[in-house]
């Protein structure tokens, strides 16, 4: 069977029979009734011939389900256009490299969860010196200054730092996001550095489980990197960028 990318949909079994799996919660009691609810919900999001295959009593009168159907929506992959961060990945060595022979002075850069934000996980992905996932942190390479400040760092502070230590860089992680507190936080930082003049000085980025690039250009900072990024997708962003400013000084 010849692929259409701009008529895509779900497969399981054989390509194109639309399979998909999907798992919610809803308030009512557990139940006939329940199942029946969670049938009809799934029919009007275009799955056809849904089948409750699970349901499960969470007390309360609330009821979670697996539902199995075959959906009927498609999508025109050719038409998908995401922005992403526009910089070369280079390795540990690369980035190194670069810093020595392009910038020719250490980086500085500096991160932490602001605001009321306590999950360090991201954060110390990116800068703790054992790293994640097989990568190095940045406090390992040797041409980057790096400082974690850890978790529920207020804004304030996180500037008052930059300007303390120079910091080429800010890093900042938000994992928490009920309600979109890590809509309103990110953009307090920003707000901020306009305030004191410091923005244009700064390359500022975020990231996060919710996080994207675009978000984050939305947001007024130079990169969002999401779930999966890693130390050398952040160090090659950076470097690239404060090379680019640099040679645009010059000019």
């Amino acid at each position: 069977m010849s692929l259409d990318f701009k008529r895509i949909k779900p497969y399981g079994d054989t390509l194109d029979d639309g399979a998909v799996q999907l798992s919610f919660s809803l308030p009512v009691p557990c139940g006939e009734e329940a199942r029946e609810a969670a049938r009809q919900l799934a029919a009007r999001m275009g799955i056809e011939e849904p089948q409750v295959y699970h349901m499960a009593d969470l007390g309360e009168n609330y009821t979670y389900f697996i539902v199995y159907g075959r959906l009927v929506h498609t999508i025109d992959f050719t038409s998908i256009r995401v922005p992403k961060v526009d910089s070369e990945r280079m390795d540990f060595y690369g980035v190194n490299r670069l810093i020595r022979e392009e910038i020719g002075r250490k980086v500085v850069v500096i991160g932490a969860c602001t605001g009321t934000d306590a999950h360090t996980v991201g954060i110390d992905a990116i800068m703790n010196m054992k790293g994640y996932n097989g990568e190095y942190g940045l406090e390992r390479y040797p041409e980057i200054d790096a400082y974690n400040l850890g978790s529920q760092v207020p804004n304030e502070e996180m500037l008052a730092r930059a300007l303390e230590l120079d910091a080429d860089a800010i890093l900042v992680s938000q994992v928490v996001t009920q309600k979109g507190v890590h809509i309103q936080n990110l953009t307090e930082l920003v707000e901020l550095a306009e305030a004191e003049g410091i923005r244009e000085r700064l390359i500022l980025i975020c990231g996060g489980p919710r996080i994207n690039h675009e978000m984050a250009l939305e947001l007024g900072y130079d990169a969002g990197f999401g779930p999966g990024s890693l130390a050398p997708d952040v160090a090659s962003f950076i470097v690239h960028e404060l090379k680019r400013r640099m040679e645009g000084r010059i000019q």
